[in-house]
């Protein structure tokens, strides 16, 4: 049996526990999840420059998952354009059961591997792109199923699972296996096999921008100004990295068209917004170049 779905006698009569008790309970099983996945961190490392290079280059990044692995890796795509300004398409999630199953369980879809293959082949993946199916088990069919075709088509693939010798690990050309143990709720992965998934994403995600020049220090300086709160963390970060007081910082922010690497290059150099962004242009978007220049 699956380590995942196996009953933990630990946890035996947990109905019997006090609400505080069977809170602590659960917060001590999670707290195991960072040990879990710091023992693969090497694996998580080699995947990671992997796909950033494959992003450098031009490529996309699909997740691929079902139920509750498939709406984390959902949520995990949404937020790349407002964090890092990406193109919508460059980070996307395929789900077993489409957008339906994005709020909701679709029963039977994720057992469909006719429809992850399909999925791949709709997605036009090719030899650019990276794909990261993810499943706790590590043996759902359309998971398992697209992660084949994606490799088939010469996609970096990598698989995300919390068992070991998984079917989608021999999928896949990079494996990542977070040994979790069996859950609180047995059978629940959506417990602590869908907490270490979802450190492993924030990972992948953020790590592949830092590759590539998203962030600056530890500032999300390509980070869209999409309303009041992030228009002050904007002109509070131009104000951190320049030293510049706040009017100058607004002013500045305003006259680059709200593009915080903009605004910082123009106020650390003297320059207006154009020269700026074609100093920014000639670094490939990465302001520590554009700043170097």
């Amino acid at each position: 049996m699956l380590a995942t779905e196996r009953a933990d006698p630990r946890y035996a009569g947990i109905e019997d526990l006090s609400t505080l008790d069977l809170a602590k309970t659960m917060n001590e099983a999670d707290a195991s999840v960072s040990a879990a996945v710091a023992a693969v961190l090497p694996e998580v490392a080699a995947a990671i420059d992997a796909v950033a290079d494959r992003l450098a280059k031009g490529g996309r990044l699909r997740y691929v998952g079902a139920g509750t692995a498939g709406r984390m890796a959902v949520m995990d795509a949404a937020e790349c354009p407002p964090t890092f300004s990406t193109d919508p398409d460059l980070v996307k999630a395929i789900i077993a059961g489409g957008k339906a199953a994005e709020g909701g369980a679709v029963e039977g879809t994720e057992d469909d591997a006719a429809a992850g293959e399909a999925a791949i082949a709709a997605d036009g993946i090719g030899p650019a792109d990276a794909v990261v199916g993810l499943a706790a088990s590590g043996r759902t069919p359309f998971v398992v199923a697209a992660v084949r075709e994606a490799r088939r088509r010469g996609a970096l693939t990598v698989g995300l699972s919390c068992n070991t010798g998984t079917v989608l690990s021999d999928a896949a050309e990079h494996r990542i296996e977070v040994e979790v143990g069996p859950e609180v709720v047995a059978g629940s992965t959506r417990l602590k096999s869908g907490t270490a998934q979802k450190f492993v994403l924030n990972m992948i995600s953020t790590i592949s921008m830092v590759r590539l020049g998203k962030v600056y220090r530890n500032y999300m300086v390509d980070m869209k100004v999409a309303n009041q709160k992030l228009a002050a963390r904007a002109v509070r970060m131009i104000r951190e990295i320049t030293g510049a007081g706040p009017d100058e910082a607004e002013a500045a922010l305003a006259a680059s068209g709200n593009h915080v690497k903009t605004a910082v290059v123009m106020l650390e150099l003297g320059v207006d917004a154009a020269e700026a962004g074609a100093r920014l242009e000639r670094a490939d978007g990465r302001l520590s170049g554009a700043l170097a220049a």
